[in-house]
């Protein structure tokens, strides 16, 4: 399953009940953690952003809904669709059982990304959801979202080359239809993250003991990688950032290195231990986190 995933072929894994199963208790506590981190960068820059309605895309057992209504009180109406009927059966379950209003009453449809037709949401999440697409419906299926966005979108995808190719691919088409980038990008300069390197991100969450025992694992955490894009309409209030931490901070005796995409560029900024302030500022910087 976890192969499926990094092949971006997720649901093609998910055949019958003991597939949710397995799904539930390796793969969700993941795709949350890493839906969760990016909304914790879209919640950064855009503090006042209060959606009444979320669209969430190739939604699965409902993760991103789960991750957004935590973040967004102000949710009311969520919409999840899926094209796996086991998916929606267990996202069905979690939703009706849950407390939040906007889950317990979502609407939760079977639908291809590629032929379904959307209202206009608030906010729209696409959770390890686009690079399941064929290459010829994905700009198609972009377009779509983009029209049915009144707010903000976000996309997340695998933290692999191919995953962060289609995040990349994404963000070409769409800045070409105006959308403001929120997150990780500052602006909407040409990428200069060039091969072999790629632009990804991880998130670190602490294994379950189901978690533990259906993984065979020893070790109690488990780190996420995922790319993401998130983007806005105009009149959306974005807080500005110089740039973002793009690789893991390096503590070296005299210095802090981080290496910081901003302004088209990937610089490497050495903060030596000697300016007391600006060190102890950046040994609390992560990998991910806005300058």
């Amino acid at each position: 399953m976890s192969e499926a995933y990094r092949a971006g072929r997720g649901s093609a894994a998910i055949r019958d009940e003991r597939d949710v199963g397995a799904y539930l208790a390796t793969r969700l506590p993941a795709t949350y953690a890493a839906v969760a981190a990016a909304l914790d960068a879209v919640m950064e820059r855009a503090p006042s952003l209060a959606p009444k309605s979320l669209l969430d895309v190739g939604a699965g057992p409902g993760t991103a809904s789960w991750a957004a209504v935590e973040r967004w009180r102000s949710i009311e109406a969520v919409r999840m669709t899926d094209s796996n009927a086991r998916f929606l059966a267990a996202a069905e379950t979690l939703a009706r059982a849950s407390p939040h209003p906007a889950l317990s009453t979502a609407s939760i449809e079977r639908a291809d990304v590629a032929a379904a037709e959307f209202a206009r949401f608030d906010a729209i999440i696409a959770g390890y959801a686009l690079g399941e697409l064929q290459e010829s419906a994905f700009a198609a299926a972009l377009r779509k979202l983009w029209t049915a966005c009144a707010g903000v979108m976000l996309i997340v995808e695998p933290g692999t080359p191919a995953g962060f190719e289609r995040v990349l691919e994404a963000r070409r088409l769409l800045i070409e239809l105006g959308a403001r980038i929120v997150a990780p990008c500052p602006g909407p300069y040409a990428c200069p993250m060039a091969e072999p390197a790629w632009c990804h991100f991880a998130v670190r969450l602490q294994r379950s003991r189901a978690h533990l025992r259906t993984k065979g694992a020893d070790v109690p955490f488990e780190d996420e990688k995922f790319s993401y894009l998130a983007v806005a309409r105009e009149g959306i209030a974005l807080e500005p950032i110089a740039g973002r931490i793009v690789a893991p901070p390096r503590r070296l005796k005299p210095e802090m290195r981080l290496t910081v995409c901003g302004d088209g560029s990937i610089a490497e900024r050495a903060i030596p231990s000697r300016d007391r302030p600006a060190f102890k500022r950046a040994l609390k910087k992560r990998w991910g986190d806005a300058i």
